[in-house]
């Protein structure tokens, strides 16, 4: 067998249905191997590379499986890049195939910047974001790596792995006697006291639970909710686990952080127990000082990485390495059969949350918490990043089965288009992408992927002429100086109807909230509908550098204040 004919049935083995591209000379031997078996698994043609890597982010984040993005060497190697760096930080479970000139003409051994055309060392230059990366010098070895890249994007934390083939081993007859294969080390399942959790929960007084995106690479948001309704305990989360529980939910208490949601973050700060359930919490979720974060709380943390926990956010914190879905499970089987918190507890959460959830509330987000109501139960939401990502965080209606995709540790603009590609071909379901003017335009040519394939995705457009959030912190701390962040300053936006016509899509354009209405998102075709928003918009709460994550700007009035943090 040809070996890219193998590396297509590798993929077939390992029921991944649908992968990413785009075309070059160092890849023709494995997109004609993908050809041959187009009945078994689909090749996508993309329209830039680094669209493909965040495409195979969102089919995995959707299906468990590894998303597959494939590219040329050289530019399109590196392209793929900030896609790989986003599956890095997100456990993403990705595989990423590079093509590579000849070794022939590989510049290994000399001191040459370059040998081969479009000759570039990528494994150099991903190692340090990848969980596995290598250079396939040899046929025989194929497997090996194949086999190890693969369970090492699934194992313990996913992540992102990636393989740099050479053309001339691609097009290589396969000698399956003499190729290797990979036989990973049988690790023993960590041990820990689960009673010794369990019964700080049954002791605390005001126990709370802050969940991460851990809860959903682990595949165990179902267990979690029964957990939460066995335990009655508040929940908050972080933003990238929004959708962990519904919004009826009556232990919803929405995500912490900078900019997170002011009762969550009052939540945080008068509990005295908090178990961390799959999250880093990192400095956007506890703020700036480490010393002003839950000042009342025992912290628990369970994070399958004991890298992770190297960053300690106290001196006492309770450490455990551990799958979450294992811990979540002896949880439920250990259950107590009463819990001595006060009953008070949940009363108290609920009136923070009633005197402070409408304070922040604005015009974008009565807009997306509109369009909330319209989307269906089983829709994939996907998100880019700045302002619109955290509306879109505060305003949607979480419904049983939906899922909100995140470009979260990486931060990375231009992420929802493509993402919501690879969601679709997970899902097969229309998907709604949320995306800003700035975001969008990051990966506008896929437009024309959803105009060509006439996938049933819906872009909401929340266009503020503005690279909104930059523009909002020139204003607080730049003396208005909006520099390469509005029109006439350096930045400015297409006219998106125009637009549209020209990719064959359908246009709606939103000025008013009457104008959301049901009918605007039936049917399956591709559209866009434009959200037209004032330039000068805010994403408020925000949180001051070192302050602590309760006291968010703008301040609230200090007798309310002090009147929640007394109860």
């Amino acid at each position: 067998m040809k070996a890219s004919d193998y590396i297509v049935h590798f993929l077939i083995k390992k029921q991944i249905t649908d992968i990413f591209g785009y075309p070059g000379g160092m890849v023709t031997h494995l997109m004609d191997s993908l050809d041959k078996q187009k009945d078994l698994i689909a090749s996508h043609v993309n329209y830039h590379e680094q669209a493909s890597a965040f495409a195979a982010c969102g089919y995995a984040q959707v299906s468990m499986k590894p998303g597959v993005a494939y590219a040329t060497s050289g530019p399109g190697a590196t392209n793929l890049i900030t896609g790989i760096c986003n599956a890095f930080f997100d456990n993403i479970p990705t595989i990423f195939l590079t093509g590579q000139v000849n070794t022939t003409e590989s510049k290994t051994g000399l001191s040459v910047r370059q040998k081969g055309f479009q000759e570039t060392d990528i494994i150099s230059m991903v190692k340090d974001v990848t969980k596995y990366a290598a250079y396939v010098e040899k046929a025989e070895d194929l497997r090996y790596h194949l086999e190890k890249a693969y369970y090492y994007a699934l194992e313990g934390r996913p992540g992102p792995v990636l393989l740099d083939i050479p053309m001339n081993i691609q097009r290589a007859d396969l000698d399956f006697e003499v190729m290797n294969s990979f036989n990973p080390e049988i690790v023993d399942k960590v041990n820990y006291d689960i009673e010794t959790i369990i019964n700080l929960i049954q002791n605390a007084k005001r126990p709370c639970i802050l969940v991460g995106a851990g809860i959903k690479c682990s595949d165990s948001v179902k267990q979690f909710r029964e957990l939460a309704k066995l335990y009655q305990i508040p929940v908050v989360s972080s933003m990238l686990a929004i959708d962990v529980l519904t919004q009826d939910s009556p232990y919803n208490f929405g995500f912490i952080g900078a900019y997170g949601m002011r009762h969550a973050n009052f939540i945080i700060a008068k509990s005295d127990l908090i178990l961390s359930l799959g999250s880093r919490l990192d400095v956007r979720q506890i703020g700036s000082k480490k010393e002003a974060f839950a000042i009342n709380a025992q912290l628990i943390r369970v994070d399958i990485d004991p890298n992770e926990l190297t960053n300690k956010i106290k001196d006492n914190e309770i450490q455990i390495v551990a799958d979450v879905k294992d811990v979540i499970a002896d949880l439920i089987n250990k259950a107590p059969k009463s819990l001595n918190h006060d009953a008070s507890w949940l009363a108290i959460c609920q009136e923070i949350k009633t005197k402070l959830e409408k304070i922040d509330i604005r015009y974008p987000n009565l807009l997306l918490n509109k369009i909330s109501t319209f989307i269906e139960d089983d829709t994939v939401i996907t998100t880019d990043v700045g302002q619109n990502q955290v509306w879109a965080a505060q305003s949607l209606l979480i419904k049983e089965n939906q899922l909100v995709l995140f470009s979260g540790g990486h931060g990375a603009m231009g992420y929802s288009l493509p993402a919501a590609i690879g969601a679709y071909y997970a899902s097969l379901k229309p998907v709604v992408c949320i995306s800003g003017d700035g975001g969008l335009q990051m990966n506008i040519q896929e437009l024309q992927f959803i105009a060509r394939e006439k996938l049933p995705i819906t872009i909401i457009l929340m266009n503020n002429f503005a690279l909104g959030m930059i523009r909002h912190f020139q204003e607080l701390y730049f003396l208005d100086n909006y520099t390469q962040t509005i029109e006439n300053r350096g930045y400015s936006v297409p006219n998106f109807k125009a637009l549209s016509t020209a990719y064959g899509l359908q246009y709606h354009q939103v000025s008013d909230l009457l104008d959301i209405k049901k009918d605007l998102f039936s049917g399956n075709e591709p559209r866009l509908i434009e959200l037209v928003l004032d330039r000068d918009t805010y994403v408020f709460p925000k949180l001051e550098f070192g302050k602590p994550n309760q006291d968010q700007e703008p301040l609230l009035d200090r007798d309310l204040y002090n009147y929640l943090m007394s109860l």
